[in-house]
C-alpha cells in the first residue's frame, strides 16, 4: 500500500521556509527507523537532537515486528532447507523435523532487546539525547519560528522548545471490531512472540505481507495452517505470477487456503477458537492470528491541532522530502502511509534531516524502492510492475528465466522461482524487476542498483557473474534484452 506523494503542500509557508542551520534544536517524536535514522543524521550535521520514544528505542520494526517476524522466518527457512534433503542424500532421524517453540521464541526475543539495546547505545553515543516518555506537539507557534514539544515521563511532563520536529510514531496492528485479541489464543503479530509450543492448527485471517509471512512460517515449522483470505488469491498488491506461485507452494505443503472467504468474527472457545466467514461457515483452530493490515499512530499527539494534515486513513500528509503541512514539521515511516516498509521510514527520516538542515538532498523516489517478501521462497521487485507494463501505462520490454534452469540452483535442489528484469525498449534502461527464490532479497540488490543508476540491460550484461552463481541468471536474463544497435 502506498500513498500519493503530493508535489506541493497546501501551505505555502512551508513550501516557502528556509531551513534551520547547525545547532538548531531538534525533536524527533518516536525511535523506530525513521526516527533514530533522522536523530543520526541531525547529530552528524550539528543539531542539538532529543529523540522522545514511548516503548524502546527500535519501535514496532526492532520490539514487535520486522527484527521479531524475520528472526522466526530464519528458523523456519532452516525447516524449508530440509525438504530437498533426500534429493541431495541427506538422510533424517525417524523423528523427522520438530522444533521447540519456547526456544525459538526465547532467541526471537533476546535478539529484538538486543537490537534495541545498540540503537540506544549507538544514539547515546552520537549525543542524542533519549527521552523515555509520550510527546505531543504545542499548538501555537513562537513568534521566532520554534514550537513546544510536551514530553510525559513516569517523572513528570517535560517541555522542549523545538525548531524543528520529526514524527516518527509509527502504526500499530488493526483490530477487527469482531476479533479482539486476547493475547492467548486470539493474535495480533505483536504477540505471537508468547507462544511456548507450536499451535496445532493456526487459523490466519488476512493474506497480505504479513498473513502470508506468518503462515507461510508456521506451516513449515509444523503447524497444520488455514490463511483465510477475502481476496481472490493471496498476496493481491503483488507480482500476480509471484502471488500465484506463493500459493501453489502453500498448498503444496499442505496449508489450507480460503480465497474470496472474508472472516466477520473470531470467538474463543473452552480449547481453542472459531473463525466465522461471511458466508456463514465456521473454521475452528487452536489459535487465531489477525492479520488485516495497520493503524497510524497519530491520534491524540496534537498533530492536526498543530497544522498537520491527515489524510481519511488517519495518516500524516507528507511531501517527496518529508514534509508536512505544519511550518518546520517533518513526518517518516508507517504514519505517513507512503510505503510500510523500515528501509522507506529510515530513507524518508535522512531525507527530512537533510531538508530540515539545509544539507543537499534528493526527494524520495518511490520506483527505486525495493521490497521483500519473506516466504520460502522470497519475493523481491523493485520499480516498474509487470502490471504496469501489460495494461500499457508504461512502455517496457520483459524478460523471464525459471530459476531451476540456473546450475547453481540445480546443485542446490532448488526448483521453484524465476527472475524478471524490465526495461525501457528505446534506452535499454533498467526499469524494474521481480525476483522469486531463496534469498531474493539478497539477490534483488543488483536490480536495485540498475533501477537506482539508470543502467542499461547491457551494462548489467557486461558485468561479470561468478560461475555457478543464482546471479548469473540476473546477468542471462539482460542479455536477452538486448537489442541490436547500429
Amino acid at each position: 500500500m502506498s500513498a500519493a506523494l503530493p508535489v506541493e503542500l497546501p501551505n505555502p509557508e512551508v513550501a516557502g521556509a528556509s531551513p534551520v542551520r547547525s545547532g538548531s534544536r531538534v525533536v524527533v517524536i518516536g525511535g523506530g527507523p525513521g526516527g533514530y535514522e533522522a536523530a543520526l543524521v541531525a547529530s552528524q550535521l550539528g543539531a542539538d537532537v532529543t529523540l522522545v520514544e514511548r516503548s524502546g528505542l527500535g519501535g514496532a520494526a526492532v520490539l514487535t515486528d520486522v527484527v521479531p517476524s524475520k528472526t522466526l522466518i530464519a528458523t523456519a527457512e532452516w525447516m524449508a532447507v530440509t525438504e530437498s534433503a533426500a534429493e541431495l542424500g541427506i538422510r533424517t532421524g525417524g523423528s523427522g523435523r520438530t522444533v521447540d517453540m519456547a526456544v525459538v521464541n526465547a532467541r526471537v526475543l533476546e535478539l529484538a532487546t538486543r537490537q534495541s539495546h545498540d540503537i540506544r547505545a549507538r544514539l547515546l553515543a552520537e549525543g542524542v539525547r533519549v527521552i523515555d516518555g509520550v510527546a505531543r506537539l504545542g499548538a501555537p507557534r513562537h513568534d521566532r519560528g520554534t514550537r513546544d514539544v510536551l514530553v510525559a515521563t513516569p517523572g513528570g511532563e517535560l517541555e522542549f522548545e523545538a525548531e524543528i520536529v520529526l514524527v516518527a510514531t509509527g502504526a500499530s496492528p488493526r483490530i477487527l471490531p469482531g476479533a479482539r485479541p486476547d493475547g492467548e489464543r486470539i493474535m495480533t503479530w505483536a504477540q505471537l512472540y508468547t507462544l511456548d509450543r507450536l499451535p496445532e492448527h493456526l487459523i490466519v485471517v488476512g493474506s497480505g505481507v504479513t498473513g502470508a509471512e506468518f503462515a507461510g512460517a508456521y506451516n513449515v515449522l509444523g503447524a497444520r495452517v488455514t490463511l483465510v483470505s477475502s481476496r481472490e488469491r493471496v498476496l493481491p498488491g503483488e507480482d500476480e505470477e509471484a502471488a500465484e506461485l506463493i500459493e501453489g507452494v502453500f498448498r503444496r505443503r499442505g496449508m489450507t487456503v480460503l480465497s474470496r472467504s472474508r472472516a466477520e468474527a473470531v470467538r474463543r472457545t473452552a480449547d481453542g477458537v472459531e473463525v466465522v466467514l461471511a458466508d456463514g461457515r465456521v473454521i475452528t483452530g487452536s489459535h487465531c492470528l489477525v492479520a488485516v493490515g495497520a493503524v497510524p499512530n497519530t491520534a491524540g499527539i496534537g498533530l492536526e491541532e498543530a497544522g498537520v494534515r491527515l489524510t481519511p486513513t488517519g495518516h500524516v500528509l507528507v511531501d517527496r522530502v518529508s514534509r508536512t503541512t505544519a511550518f518546520r514539521v517533518y513526518a517518516a515511516g508507517d504514519c505517513t502511509g507512503v510505503l510500510p516498509l523500515a528501509s522507506v521510514a529510515a530513507m524518508q527520516g535522512r531525507i527530512a534531516m537533510w531538508h530540515a538542515l539545509g544539507d543537499a538532498v534528493a526527494p524520495l523516489d518511490i520506483k527505486a524502492v525495493a521490497a521483500n517478501i519473506f516466504t520460502a521462497p522470497e519475493i523481491a521487485t523493485i520499480g516498474v510492475s509487470e502490471r504496469e507494463i501489460r495494461s500499457g501505462s508504461v512502455d517496457g520490454a520483459i524478460t523471464r528465466l525459471p530459476v531451476a534452469r540456473n546450475p547453481r540452483a540445480k546443485m542446490l535442489g532448488i526448483k521453484e522461482g524465476f527472475i524478471k528484469i524490465f526495461s525501457d525498449p528505446g534506452t535499454g534502461v533498467v526499469i524494474g524487476g521481480v525476483v522469486v527464490a531463496p534469498r531474493a532479497g539478497e539477490l534483488i540488490f543488483p536490480v536495485t542498483l540498475a533501477v537506482a543508476n539508470r543502467l542499461t540491460v547491457d551494462q548489467v550484461a557486461n558485468a561479470f557473474t561468478i560461475y555457478p552463481s543464482l546471479t548469473g541468471s540476473l546477468g542471462e536474463a539482460a542479455r536477452t534484452l538486448h537489442t541490436a544497435r547500429r
